[in-house]
């Protein structure tokens, strides 16, 4: 049996195993300690499928997927192949310089796939999703030529100076200010914490009043370049933004010339059911102007894109995008071999299937946990909050902490998320085994049991 069909085995008596607490002494002796988790122990030896092998031979389930990049899975010998093959040729060219047809080819792909505003399309690229996104916004004030920029509560960006600005969870900013001026921020609906009473359609109304207050008390709408907005929080908790919400939205951008940035740096790449969750959007008749995305793109070499309708994307005047790395031939290699077989493979009926057993999983768990307070997301990303009561929806935050490291000591990855930390992020690699799943929803469950019984 390869590593890619196992289940978790955990051969060391704990994690960390003695090969790793070597490693971790290492590490933390040498990498600065903003990087240096105590949450997660642990080294990689070797990754296959949805399944890794640490240094000490135990082997773990990964739900986490590198936080949404790995939805092709590890070490997939396509991508592999690819850039291998690449590499003998060159492994750089500065496109801005030299151009290279890699780039202009996973461009051309993107921009039959990605479901934003025009009939034409252009994308180029960078590296990240902060970096995707800070183009995002240059594009847009170079478009609309004006500086404003609309965030929401819960929004995660990155961890430039610009979306550290727009991300909402200040720990990720603290003492790293002063920060860019003309950006404020919305409520973003999220329709469990809605004031209590409310209609999903009044809850709804009060978050689009909330957005339409932003113009009174933050930004005039004409001052408006743009609103960057996650179809499905990642970092704020694993949220969907409803569809008639992103409607009202859209039509609001509409009537006041703002331009509505997509960001699917997490969200892309099949992960919700879609190839791209704004493809919801579209079906819905408000679909973006920009899409941004990163994660998934290339299956773990670094890569990241802006997509939009031409008359945007030419906007920007020379010398104001681009950069040394941007679009490098070993990462647009592994992009268009992940596109490929995300498209040959649907890997949208993946997610699909993916995320209807452990939203069963989860649902049955939930009848017999009342901690468990809301099961939500899109495809093969969903969240789990936890909460002490359903009534008060206190965050159940230190369970969710004693959760992930009990689910660790039996093999099974997981993170946390929300503003309180107290949501379990599914995203876990869309070649994940239905055996493997099913291993993982009792592991979920024993883990459970042993964190409530602390």
């Amino acid at each position: 049996m390869t590593l890619a069909e196992d289940t978790p085995q955990i051969v060391t008596e704990s994690v960390p195993g003695p090969k790793t607490q070597e490693f971790l002494k290492k590490r933390n002796e040498n990498v600065p300690v903003g990087l240096c988790s105590s949450t997660y122990p642990i080294c990689i030896k070797r990754g296959e499928g949805a399944m890794f092998e640490d240094l000490d031979g135990n082997k773990f389930l990964d739900w986490v997927g590198g936080v949404g990049v790995l939805n092709i899975g590890y070490s997939r010998p396509e991508l592999v192949k690819a850039v291998q093959d690449q590499a003998t040729k060159y492994f750089h060219t500065i496109f801005n310089v030299i151009g290279h047809e890699g780039y202009v080819d996973l461009a051309e792909g993107l921009n039959e796939t990605i479901p934003c505003r025009g009939e034409h399309k252009k994308t180029y690229f960078a590296n990240s999703g902060a970096e995707c996104d800070e183009n995002a916004i240059k594009i847009a004030k170079s478009y609309t030529g004006r500086q404003g920029v609309i965030c929401f509560s819960g929004a995660f960006h990155g961890r430039t100076n610009l979306t550290m600005a727009l991300t909402a969870k200040k720990a990720y900013s603290k003492g790293m200010g002063p920060f860019p001026a003309d950006i404020a921020r919305a409520p973003y609906p999220y329709l469990y914490r809605a004031p209590k009473g409310y209609s999903e359609a009044e809850a709804i109304a009060y978050y689009v009043d909330g957005l339409k207050k932003v113009f009174d008390q933050g930004i005039p709408a004409n001052e408006v370049a743009c609103l960057l907005v996650e179809p499905l929080q990642g970092e704020g908790g694993f949220i969907p933004a409803p569809i008639e919400w992103v409607k009202a939205v859209r039509k609001i951008c509409d009537e006041n010339g703002i331009l509505l940035i997509a960001d699917e740096v997490q969200c892309g790449n099949c992960r919700t059911g879609k190839y791209f969750a704004s493809e919801y959007w579209a079906e819905a008749g408000a679909a973006p102007d920009i899409v941004t995305t990163a994660k998934s793109l290339a299956g773990g070499m670094p890569i990241s894109a802006i997509t939009g309708r031409d008359e945007v994307m030419d906007a920007a005047p020379a010398g104001t995008i681009g950069g040394t790395f941007c679009g490098n031939p070993l990462s647009c290699a592994s992009g268009l071999a992940a596109m490929k077989i995300y498209k040959e493979e649907d890997f949208p009926a993946k997610a699909r299937h993916i995320g209807e057993q452990v939203t069963a999983g989860f649902k049955a768990m939930a009848e017999k946990y009342d901690v468990i307070g809301d099961i939500r997301g899109l495809g093969a990303m969903i969240g789990v909050e936890f909460v002490k009561d359903r009534e008060t929806k206190e965050p159940a935050t230190e369970l969710v902490a004693n959760l992930i490291q009990e689910a660790l000591q039996r093999g099974l990855l997981m993170e946390s998320a929300g503003t309180d930390s107290n949501v379990i992020r599914f995203l876990a690699p869309l070649v994940m085994t239905d055996e493997q799943t099913k291993r993982g929803l009792e592991i979920f469950e024993e883990s459970l049991k042993a964190a409530l019984a602390k």
